[in-house]
């Protein structure tokens, strides 16, 4: 193939698809047919709205995007696709129905896990790399913030810890049947448990950054694993916080944590999600689809608050 399209951000809010030439073979880049992408929403709708500050430009530059924050640029990190083998792979790359990707780039989708799963990926990579930074104990009391793809799958990997108690918390009461089928309570903000050993905030918002702080146990661990883009919340290190001597650990997925650096890769901890995502308990976190040809006018809608993470089709099965 000469040519492929591809879905640009070219102003805040405004999306298109634009037909570009393909790069000529190159040694150790393999050829994806694009099969489907996910829509990562917390970093996709910071980087739509064009709130991504200058001074993170460098930062969140996704591995394969194109163009130059804050417009035009192509971005996305969630793609499944198939190579000339017939084999599947995943790829962090933006939304387009064919691309060149470096071999080593394309992570091995298992056999049991389908297509439309399988771009959970990013996202379930991300929940592994919060579960090393919270290094949980067995028979912990743990409060997840924030019921998004990010927090859900996080609060999946938790439960499995023997013994530990695990709920989740959002704004919204629906979340309460995603939280059951990971084996997770669910509590609204107002009644979330306190004395809590650990807490993943993961809610993006001042208002769960407070409640993070405000129901940890004595020298109780919060991991923040949100980014809140240009914003600046408020944090309130006064009162108890250092009479309860509470740990604040920012947790980013732009390196492996410290307790598996050195000992494992980028593409092992991505295998790993690959390999977790056999349960089918994460279609759950899906929403969708809607055939590629449908983005430009649907990614606002796909965007709004309150969403999951939603399936991109793309005809190539």
């Amino acid at each position: 193939m000469s040519s492929a399209r591809a879905f640009w951000a070219v102003a805040p809010g405004e999306g298109c698809i634009r037909t570009e030439a393909l790069p000529d073979a190159q040694d150790g880049h393999v050829l994806v047919r694009t099969l489907a992408t996910g829509v990562s929403r917390g970093t996709e709708a910071l980087v739509f709205a064009g709130r991504v500050p200058e001074s993170q430009y460098a930062a969140m530059r996704a591995p394969l995007m194109g163009g130059a924050f804050p417009f035009p640029v192509k971005y996305g990190y969630c793609a499944v696709g198939q190579v000339a083998d017939g084999s599947r792979v995943f790829v962090l790359h933006p939304h387009q129905d064919v691309f060149w990707a470096p071999a080593a780039m394309g992570i091995p989708v298992p056999d049991v896990v389908p297509s439309h799963r399988a771009v959970l990926a990013a996202n379930v990579e991300t929940a592994v790399n919060i579960a090393w930074d919270a290094a949980p104990v067995i028979g912990e009391r743990i409060l997840v913030i924030g019921a998004g793809v990010v927090g859900l799958a996080t609060a999946s990997l938790l439960a499995r810890i023997p013994g530990a108690e695990v709920t989740v918390v959002d704004v919204d009461p629906t979340r309460a049947a995603l939280a059951a089928r990971f084996g997770c309570a669910f509590a609204l903000p107002a009644s979330a448990p306190g004395d809590q050993d650990l807490i993943v905030h993961a809610s993006a918002t001042e208002a769960g950054l407070h409640l993070a702080l405000d129901r940890a146990a004595f020298e109780g661990r919060i991991i923040e694993a949100s980014w809140y883009g240009d914003r600046a919340p408020s944090v309130p290190l006064g009162e108890a916080f250092h009479a309860r001597r509470l740990r604040l650990i920012a947790s980013q997925v732009g390196s492996v944590a410290p307790a598996m650096r050195g000992r494992r890769s980028y593409a092992h901890r991505l295998g790993l999600a690959l390999d977790l995502l056999a349960d089918p308990a994460y279609d759950g976190l899906l929403e969708g689809p809607t055939s590629f040809a449908d983005l430009p006018s649907a990614m606002p809608r796909i965007l709004a608050p309150g969403g999951l993470c939603h399936v991109i089709t793309y005809g190539n099965e």
